[in-house]
């Protein structure tokens, strides 16, 4: 039996088993900037959250510390049971329904407003959207000029993927409201790259 639980959706212990395994041994301080440079797009961690949950993770045997070096710096390896844990999650493990949105919230209780400020909000969100997704492209443009050879940046590229498709099907969504809430509208969006 999983000694995790997976109530409210991923677990931080379950991004930082992903980490150890692929990248291989890390200190706190580098599965901090890995967090920074990947995973932080999908789920968000700091300092603060992975040091403690680090040492549960080895209290509970799904890491060991493998050395200690200077002022207590610890590198951490996942372990046997850390794998297995890690692996039950992604074989077994499906994501619980719809998660917590204030996008979609907005999008259920737009109605409310008056056309011209449900046409802002639109606006809004598209100039969001279309920020996240320019800064998604340009991840992806990095992430596939450096791919060539190195197993690393392999990891995230399906996620990068599901973000860029989730940030272009927001942006046809605030097209299509816009137009449903006032037929010569426009939401002040460009088409979706």
């Amino acid at each position: 039996m999983s000694i995790l639980s997976y109530d409210g959706g991923m677990s931080l212990r379950i991004a930082l088993l992903g980490l150890l395994s692929f990248s291989g041994p890390a200190s706190g301080y580098d599965l901090t900037k890995k967090f920074e440079t990947s995973i932080n797009h999908v789920w968000q961690a700091g300092h603060s959250q992975i040091y403690p949950e680090l040492a549960k993770m080895a209290a509970d045997g799904l890491i060991t510390v493998e050395a200690e070096g200077a002022r207590g710096r610890k590198i951490y390896t996942i372990t046997r049971e850390g794998r297995d844990e890690l692996r039950h999650w992604l074989t077994e493990h499906t994501p619980p329904g719809p998660v917590r949105s204030e996008g979609a919230l907005q999008a259920f209780l737009l109605p409310i407003l008056d056309p011209p400020e449900a046409l802002a909000v639109l606006r809004r969100t598209t100039e969001a959207v279309e920020a996240k997704l320019e800064h998604l492209q340009g991840l992806r443009a990095v992430k596939g000029s450096q791919a060539a050879g190195r197993e690393e940046h392999k990891l995230g590229g399906y996620a990068l993927d599901l973000g860029i498709r989730h940030a272009l099907t927001t942006l046809a969504w605030a097209r299509d409201t816009a137009a449903a809430i006032d037929p010569d509208a426009d939401p002040g969006q460009g088409e979706p790259a």
